[in-house]
Formats: structure tokens, sequence, C-alpha cells
């Protein structure tokens, strides 16, 4: 396991708020403080959870206690209790706001509006935190296909209340995607965008190889990437019996729910082609990126919310 320094004190916010106010009258109630967090409080936890996620994810060690420890005297001597909570309700925040959170921290759902401030203003300051070196969705694509050490992409179905009950209040969550376009940020982040887009590319032209149709794996195309974003698709692929396969990607570092924005041109593409458009969705894709596929008609999986209209003075 590589090592990897998660000097807090580095933080631009932690070094900003290192001396927090001192909370004078603040009362105690049973070892927890009885006064909401503050701006700055939840500024300086925001970031050490960062701190952690971004060892979490290329495997390097990180000690939570330790993490604690160093937290304490910055948040008006909060408890390890009250520390621990905080951690698992931003694991929560993280969650609506479709980014990858630390397994180690559960999500607890009751949390103040201003936590999702504070991960909005460290996201805000922070747009390329997943694509420093060493993460995923780097310019280093993760390899999964066929091949010789490598393992398919992992394709389930769509998710259900059933199969894929919520681990959060799932109207909370909607509302915070909602609230700070969470649909809108993954849309317009084109390095994760053509990160998706490309794993599936590879899938395709593996599948088919490993299918013995090396003829048709070679005709696969990169549309989006060689001709543009008008088709209403992403990749133009083939069954293994030949059938025209026309997908379009959407592509999300948070889990399965986390809401995507589609064109009009990609839902009226989907209904010309009923028989062979498929939009696959990947998710995870900061760990290790899962999808499920989603065929026309759309409304029978999702909800279609209008989200903006054309103006025209009469």
């Amino acid at each position: 396991m590589r090592e990897l320094p998660v000097e807090i004190t580095k933080d631009p916010k932690i070094r900003l708020y290192n001396k927090l106010l001192d909370h004078e009258g603040s009362s105690w109630q049973h070892g927890i403080m009885a006064v909401d967090w503050t701006d700055q409080e939840n500024d300086l936890i925001v970031a050490d959870y960062f701190a952690m996620l971004s060892a979490d994810l290329v495997g390097a060690a990180y000690v939570k206690a330790e993490h604690g420890r160093r937290l304490s005297p910055l948040l008006n001597a909060r408890s390890d209790g009250s520390i621990e909570f905080k951690h698992r309700n931003i694991s929560a925040v993280l969650i609506g706001f479709g980014q990858p959170w630390i397994i180690g921290y559960k999500p607890a759902k009751e949390f103040q509006n201003s936590l999702e401030d504070a991960v909005d203003r460290w996201l805000n300051a922070h747009p390329d935190w997943l694509t420093i070196p060493g993460t995923q969705s780097s310019q280093t694509i993760p390899t999964y296909g066929f091949s010789e050490n490598r393992s398919p992409l992992w394709i389930g179905p769509p998710p259900t209340h059933s199969n894929a009950p919520s681990p959060v209040d799932l109207a909370r969550t909607e509302m915070t995607a909602r609230k700070f376009d969470i649909a809108g940020r993954d849309a317009r982040n084109r390095k994760l965008g053509d990160a998706g887009e490309e794993i599936i590319l590879k899938n395709e032209t593996d599948t088919l190889r490993f299918a013995g149709r090396r003829d048709l794996a070679d005709r696969v195309r990169w549309v989006s990437k060689l001709d543009g974003d008008g088709a209403g698709y992403d990749i133009n692929s083939f069954e293994p019996d030949g059938k025209p396969r026309l997908i379009e990607v959407k592509t999300t570092n948070g889990w399965e729910r986390t809401p995507f924005h589609i064109s009009r041109n990609e839902i009226e593409t989907a209904d010309r082609n009923r028989d062979t458009w498929h939009l696959v969705r990947l998710w995870n894709f900061a760990r290790e990126p899962k999808a499920f596929v989603i065929r026309p008609p759309l409304d029978a999986y999702v909800s279609l919310t209008p989200t903006s209209f054309l103006a025209s003075l009469h």
C-alpha cells in the first residue's frame, strides 16, 4: 500500500481557519456541544474529509482517529463522537452531490443545510480534485475488457427501489441534486465524460473480439470524438450478429441514482431508433466503474424533467 501524506494543515481552508473563534457561552449536554456547527468548522471538517477520501481513492494509508485528534482543537474541542458523526453526515451529502465517499463512514442523513454549502464551496475551490495524478479519473483510464489479467466491466440492471434501495433519504438526495445542479456538473466535466466513453468504447471492441467478430470490432466508431456531439449518441457499435448498437454514455463518480442530463436530440434519437439505441450509465467511476443499460422508451425507467426553455420574443 502506497503512503500518501495527508497533513490536513496544508489545506488552504485549514490554514485560513486554524484559529477559530472561541464561542463563549457554548453549552454541553452529555458531552456533545449544543450549538450548530459554524461555517468555519464545516469548512475545516469537509477539507479534512476530502484529504482522507483522496488517500482512500489511491489506496494510501491514513488513520481516521489521528485526523480526529488533529481536528478536535480546531473545532471548539468537539467530542470524538461528534466529529465521527459529522464525517458520516458528509458521506450522506456527497451521495447527493454525485461524489465518491469513504465507505468506512456510513452515511448519516440528519445534517445541517450549511454542511451542503460547505461541500459545495470545497468542490468549487477544487474543480479538478479527481483529476490529480494517481486517481482513476485522471488521464490514465482504467483497463477493462476480456484480455488476460483484466476483468470485464460490470453491467447490471437499472436500479429500482427493490434491487438497489437508497442508503440515505432519497427525497433529500434528489433535492440536493436539483439545488446544486449535480447533473450539470457531470455534463460540464468533459474529462469525466471522455474517460467514460473511452471505457465503453474499449468494452465494446473487447466484447466483439471475444465473440470472434474482430471484423466488427475494427468498425466500432467513437462518434462524439470524431464527428462531434450532434448524432444523438456517442459510440456506433454492433451486436455479434452485426445488428447496430447506438450507445449514449452518461458517466458519474457518484452512486447509481445520480441524476444526469439528456438532450432533446438524444431523446428524439432514442425514440427513432428504439431497436438499436442504448443509454449506458457509468457510475462509481472514481473507484471501480460499474454500469447499467436503459433502452427506449426512456420514461419507463426515468422521470424526464424540463430544466430549461428557449425564449423567443413575440
